[in-house]
């Protein structure tokens, strides 16, 4: 945690997966995160997977670092507190839809250099969800054996919400990018960032769109190797798999030095009058032959003995673990400075925690802050953002229009 945003306050309203993550970033670099919700819980609130004691994990990391504020957000008075609270405020990050309550030209209304970034579904107003955006971009039918027939292969889903946490983390970055525009002009600024649209640039950004309208048609499925360069999974000789990349001159070197392949090599070269050392075009297009001669490299050596030799050469790469193996890896985690001591999470459970993902040398990183429970914060914001009195407040609890902690509720 570092106080690089110490200062910023912003009122979140979320559910799911990108709003949150937006959110997240944002507390994780100091600044004053309130999470709004009703007053049972958001849409994700019990998402899976939940611990025996009925707390969502997923939405205890998800909202680490947070203020918590629940409201009765079926009735008007709550939603005119929220309204009220984003407009104290100024700024906000929401994935309601547009016309909602919460659109950005009825708060304006009241706060007229009101930033706020909100996440969509598709452009045109059409929901939508990462798997869905997925779907459409193609990506899912490129995933699979080379050898499946085309015509009949079916797609291969990401296990990781990816568009997700791409849109959240270009949500925080749009939140900055509009305060510094208000900052400039004085003015508030809408930002609306679909879903599908992050999905479809980023195809677009990455020169996939550029290179299938270039081709003609689709690029066909690689398994696991890298396209356009050198890499694939290999196994050893004690039943290891690994990944291994070699995308530069220097890491194509360090294979080959650790491999020991380098007179087998030279003999493909002369046979096929190419040299690999200084192109990818070569090493990919000769990728077949090429994984061929380092598996038979690698039926030599067990994994241990095939990772010191790698290692010394300065290679690229790293064993597949299972995700149980890499939450207890401590190169990983436990000697990994990302990870924290566990706070006293919602859940009452135990684990490793993350801070900042960026490292900035010189600066003390404070310890990962826990997930708020449901309404923790209720009272202490209506008092510090509307000014509202303790006897308001305690009215308006009696009136089932605030919630509070629901720590002992589960």
């Amino acid at each position: 945690m570092y106080d690089l945003l110490s200062g910023l306050k912003i009122i979140e309203v979320s559910s799911f997966v990108a709003s949150p993550t937006a959110g997240l970033y944002c507390a994780q670099l100091g600044a004053e995160v309130v999470r709004v919700d009703h007053k049972a819980g958001g849409l994700d609130y019990d998402r899976y997977m939940m611990t025996r004691e009925g707390r969502s994990l997923s939405w205890e990391n998800l909202n680490r670092a947070k203020k918590s504020v629940a409201l009765d957000l079926q009735v008007p008075e709550g939603r005119e507190l929220l309204a009220e609270l984003v407009c104290k405020t100024g700024q906000m990050i929401t994935n309601l839809p547009l016309n909602s309550f919460l659109s950005h030209e009825k708060l304006a209304e009241g706060r007229p250099d009101l930033v706020s970034v909100r996440i969509m579904g598709w452009h045109d107003g059409r929901q939508a969800m990462d798997f869905t955006v997925n779907a459409a971009s193609g990506y899912p039918l490129m995933n699979g054996p080379a050898d499946w027939d085309p015509a009949t292969a079916p797609p291969v889903n990401q296990v990781l919400p990816a568009w997700d946490f791409i849109t959240g983390a270009y949500c925080a970055f749009a939140m900055l990018a509009g305060l510094r525009h208000r900052d400039q002009t004085g003015e508030g600024v809408e930002m609306r960032v679909p879903l599908g649209d992050v999905a479809i640039g980023t195809m677009a950004n990455a020169g996939a769109m550029a290179e299938m309208l270039y081709r003609g048609g689709d690029r066909e499925r690689l398994g696991n190797a890298i396209w356009g360069s050198f890499g694939r999974d290999f196994l050893s000789r004690d039943g290891k798999r690994f990944m291994v990349a070699a995308l530069t001159p220097k890491q194509w070197a360090a294979l080959v030095d650790a491999f020991g392949v380098g007179e087998e090599l030279a003999a493909i070269e002369t046979r096929l009058g190419v040299s690999f050392a200084q192109s990818e075009h070569n090493r990919f297009v000769n990728r077949d032959e090429l994984f061929a001669l380092f598996q038979r490299a690698a039926d030599r050596f067990d994994y241990a003995e095939l990772a010191v030799r790698l290692t010394k050469a300065g290679a690229t790469f790293e064993r597949y673990r299972t995700m149980f193996e890499a939450a207890n890896d401590p190169v990983l985690v436990s000697d990994n400075p990302l990870f924290g001591p566990s706070p006293a999470n919602p859940s009452g459970f135990a684990y490793p925690a993350t801070r900042s993902f960026a490292n900035l040398p010189g600066h003390e990183p404070g310890d990962p802050r826990p997930a708020p429970y449901l309404g923790e914060h209720s009272e202490e914001v209506l008092a510090e953002r509307l000014g509202l009195s303790s006897g308001a407040i305690a009215r308006l609890i009696d009136r089932g229009i605030v919630a509070t902690s629901d720590k002992e509720a589960r």
